[in-house]
């Protein structure tokens, strides 16, 4: 047995944890909630506020913004981990972050300036990550080894289910961006209320203790030094990277690449895509957490699902049509969709110690946060230097084929 392998058997969760009724469907409703306000915000209703206050600045302002707002989130995810660790409990952080969220996101939309803008937003993801950093931790906390896959096919199904109702919402509330915005962030509070209440904390252990503050960061990165836990947080860095420099952008690239039909308007079409999109993440991640499970194999499906959304970006270049779209949405979300379900098993399967996985979950979520903080500056670099979004396919698609790649060298997971 390798060392990997006998950190991988620490952090199973404890046997004397109570089962709790509902668990698995609240984690659904949390996260859906969170992905509501992540993907109504930043794929319709942020855009459409900066094309209102700068027309001609747009693609550079979303850019920035998106960039800046991403460094909050790197920082509050694991801070907010390791404090509910430290702690022993989730429930505080859930409910304390999604009703800061709400203030935030109502501050949002109230404001008409960029600097405004850019501060809303980055108040929401930084509270909305205090949030995530907790619910995240209920997996390895409460869920057994043998389940994981189905826990996190559930949880992989809030994209789908979240994106999908967030999109409608800011899709309907277009020209009233202040009711979309009051509306997610209500929506995020009555779940988080829901699970604090139905879902009562269960601590596995005595909180942590204090640890001096120079020894924090190198108990921080720890994680990292751990082989199978550092490719996989390398893997989903890059698909992650790939996804965002182009699906942050979908409002644009519909409104100045592709060739919509007459009378569709661009946030029109991003209420008609998204389910398409989503619709093909939840078949994808139901089918591959079920699997993974019943097949006890996971990097498979990993990698495969990562190779589908690389080739899938290669579309929209060959065919930059509405039909086109289409095609790209639901390949894309199958194999995304796919990846976050059985990826999120997997890592759950490499964490190096029970004792901190709020903590280095919310190591991994710099990974889904960090390409966060690259892909908008480097998007809008791409676009503004060559006058077109076929360079964002190209480059999404490469880094998510690297994403595919990066799962065959982890080694303690079939």
């Amino acid at each position: 047995m390798t060392a990997d392998e006998v950190t991988q058997t620490d952090a199973s969760p404890e046997a004397s944890a109570p089962r709790q009724p509902g668990l698995m469907l609240l984690l659904l409703l949390a996260n859906s909630s969170m992905l509501a306000v992540y993907m109504g915000v930043g794929s319709v209703l942020l855009p459409l506020q900066v094309a209102a206050i700068d027309p001609a600045n747009k693609v550079a302002v979303l850019g920035v913004i998106g960039g800046v707002s991403a460094i909050f989130a790197t920082a509050f995810n694991p801070i907010a981990g390791a404090l509910s660790d430290r702690t022993g409990r989730r429930n505080p952080w859930i409910l304390g972050g999604a009703l800061a969220s709400f203030v935030g996101l109502a501050f949002l939309g109230g404001v008409d300036t960029v600097l405004l803008v850019g501060i809303g937003w980055c108040l929401v993801q930084a509270t909305m990550n205090v949030y995530q950093a907790a619910v995240t931790a209920i997996v390895p906390d409460r869920v057994p080894v043998a389940r994981r896959g189905t826990a996190s096919a559930l949880v992989g199904l809030a994209l789908p289910v979240g994106g999908t109702v967030g999109v409608m919402i800011a899709s309907q509330t277009a020209d009233r961006l202040t009711t979309g915005y009051l509306v997610l962030g209500a929506v995020a509070a009555g779940a988080a209320l829901l699970l604090a209440t139905l879902c009562r904390d269960v601590p596995r252990r005595e909180p942590a203790p204090s640890v001096p503050k120079r020894e924090r960061l190198a108990a921080f990165l720890s994680a990292l030094s751990h082989h199978d836990f550092r490719w996989a947080f390398i893997g989903r860095a890059l698909l992650v990277l790939g996804y965002f420099s182009v699906v942050g952008y979908q409002l644009y690239i519909l409104d100045d690449h592709i060739a919509l039909p007459d009378g569709l308007a661009p946030a029109e079409a991003i209420a008609l895509l998204t389910p398409v999109s989503m619709g093909a993440m939840a078949v994808s991640t139901v089918v591959g957490g079920l699997l993974s499970d019943r097949w006890d194999r996971r990097k498979v499906f990993v990698g495969v699902s990562a190779a589908l959304a690389g080739f899938a970006m290669a579309i929209p270049v060959i065919s930059p049509t509405w039909t086109g779209m289409l095609v790209f949405s639901a390949l894309n979300g199958l194999g995304f969709g796919c990846f976050m379900a059985v990826d999120t098993a997997v890592v759950t399967l490499v964490l190096p110690r029970a004792e901190d996985a709020a903590r280095d979950m919310g190591v991994l979520n710099v990974a889904n946060a960090g390409p966060q903080i690259v892909a908008p500056f480097v998007a809008s670099a791409i676009v503004t230097a060559f006058g077109g979004y076929t360079p964002l396919f190209v480059i999404g698609g490469v880094l998510s084929l690297l994403g595919a790649a990066s799962v065959v060298l982890i080694r303690g997971v079939r």
